[in-house]
């Protein structure tokens, strides 16, 4: 049975949860206050705690602190529940090592949609960190290595399932959206998290895989420019030419002559 921490200075919405908890089938566990709710989680090493930023004794920012620097409470995820976000709020938090944020007030399917999210990604890294014989530790900033084979993408556990979605769904319509659902994070979150841990946004990472795509395509193929643009993910031809043109600074035609002079040569 998973372990759930609900630290919440209200207590209606805290009860409402730690109820919904329950009837879930977790343990649910709920703390007052943050100090309350620091000692809590180093008595009972919860699973998952959800935390309230805004509370009158410790805030929720220096609950997560107090957490982090502890070593049997420093790797358990953490979703923060807040009224309103900043982005400047964001960014506090992931420098932290905040997880996700749901913003109040959130339906109860929300609020279990984003702990079941947040505990599948959490098995997952356990998992890939059992098969490689270490522990888990997440960098602010990951090594820009290949995390799968002939990959463009950077080797990142923490962005691994959102590497893998794009992979994987390049060539059809994807969005935000659907990366941050794929990925069990907020589409909000999301951005601040890619963003800080690669330099680039997720719209640009599938457009660096689809223009990948089509360079392959265009330099060993003859395959005509439409035909390429599709089996990179864009319908419109004229679209892709623009955006390959905008990347590149030339049309696919002229990089494909490029590029065969090069081999040639």
């Amino acid at each position: 049975m998973k372990t759930i921490l609900i630290i919440e200075d209200e207590a209606q919405t805290r009860n409402i949860f730690l109820k919904c908890l329950e009837f879930e089938g977790f343990c649910a566990v709920g703390a007052s206050d943050g100090t309350t709710g620091v000692a809590l989680a180093q008595q009972h090493t919860p699973d998952l705690v959800v935390c309230d930023i805004m509370m009158p004794d410790m805030d929720g920012y220096s609950v997560l602190s107090a957490l982090r620097k502890a070593r049997q409470t420093a790797l358990i995820p953490l979703i923060f529940l807040t009224a309103k976000v900043a982005m400047h709020d964001l960014r506090r938090g992931m420098e932290l090592g905040a997880d996700d944020y749901l913003t109040k007030p959130c339906t109860v399917e929300q609020f279990l949609a984003a702990i079941n999210s947040r505990l599948q990604r959490q098995e997952q890294l356990l998992e890939l960190y059992a098969e490689a014989g270490s522990q888990p530790h997440v960098p602010l900033a990951a090594p820009l290595t290949n995390s799968l084979p002939n990959s463009i993408f950077p080797a990142d556990p923490k962005l691994a399932s959102v590497f893998r979605f794009i992979e994987a769904h390049y060539r059809q319509p994807i969005s935000l959206s659907d990366v941050a659902q794929e990925a069990g994070y907020s589409p909000a979150y999301l951005t601040n998290l890619v963003q800080s841990h690669t330099g680039r946004t997720v719209k640009q990472w599938i457009i660096e895989r689809r223009m990948a795509e089509a360079k392959t395509l265009l330099a060993t193929t003859a395959n005509p420019i439409r035909q390429i643009a599709e089996a990179s993910g864009y319908s419109d031809a004229g679209y892709f030419t623009r955006q390959f043109r905008q990347v590149h600074g030339v049309s696919p035609q002229a990089w494909r002559q490029r590029s065969v002079a090069e081999l040639t040569n």
